[in-house]
């Protein structure tokens, strides 16, 4: 198994059309297979490698979170294809003996000039990631919003739902639709910051409006 060298252009590839029909490398959630595939590229895919790079933009968003992400992460030769074989560790170990070990080594004595250039090398990547704007991690959620009955002005529901206003939250499109005996529901679209505006909230305030809603369910929530 593996994905040939995903440093090259040709194990992209075998990566883009691996998750053309998956979300993820393993599983329905993002686990320590991705976390493992993502450290392994090192940069985003190209652009017209679309699935890729949709599926790293995405694992990107959970950096914060990487470690406490499900699974055990292993080799990269246990995930991908099965038809290819994982050659990213032996296009890069010949690479890596020519470097410097930043982290030294325990079976020789350091030198002086790889201490300093050790010392160098981990302030600069320092100083690059305290400059490294946060991430905001953002999802995108549709709501379906449900009325009373028939009688309800659904102008005036659509009307409360969009009074509710909240640092993080931003409301887009919106439409009616059928559901049965003339009743139609209010469908409704929204784009949120996670760490400030949950679903539970925006129940909370929607059906706070009890003259015109009768529920509220989230149709969709997919992350940004």
């Amino acid at each position: 198994m593996g994905f040939g060298d995903l440093k090259s252009a040709a194990g992209l590839r075998v990566l883009n059309d691996f998750l053309a029909d998956r979300s993820y490398i393993e599983g329905y959630v993002p686990s320590q297979a991705d976390i493992a595939v993502f450290e392994a590229i090192g940069a985003p895919p190209p652009a017209d490698l679309f699935h890729a790079l949709r599926w790293y933009n995405h694992i990107k968003s959970y950096e914060k979170q990487k470690a406490s992400l499900p699974g055990v992460k292993k080799a990269l030769g246990k995930y991908g294809p099965a038809d290819v074989e994982d050659t990213t560790c032996a296009a890069t170990d010949s690479k890596d003996d020519d470097d410097i070990d930043l982290f030294g080594s325990d079976d020789e004595e350091e030198s002086e000039e790889a201490k300093k250039l050790r010392e160098e090398r981990l302030a600069q990547y320092e100083s690059k990631k305290s400059k490294k704007p946060a991430v905001v991690a953002k999802s995108s959620i549709l709501l379906d919003v449900k009325p009373w009955d028939d009688e309800t002005d659904m102008a005036k529901l659509e009307e409360c739902v969009r009074s509710i206003q909240a640092d993080g939250l931003v409301w887009g499109s919106s439409k009616l639709v059928p559901v049965g005996y003339g009743i139609k529901k209010l469908q409704i679209q929204c784009v949120v910051e996670d760490d400030k505006v949950g679903t539970d909230m925006l129940e909370e305030r929607i059906t706070a409006f009890e003259d015109y809603v009768q529920s509220m369910d989230v149709a969709a929530f997919n992350k940004i």
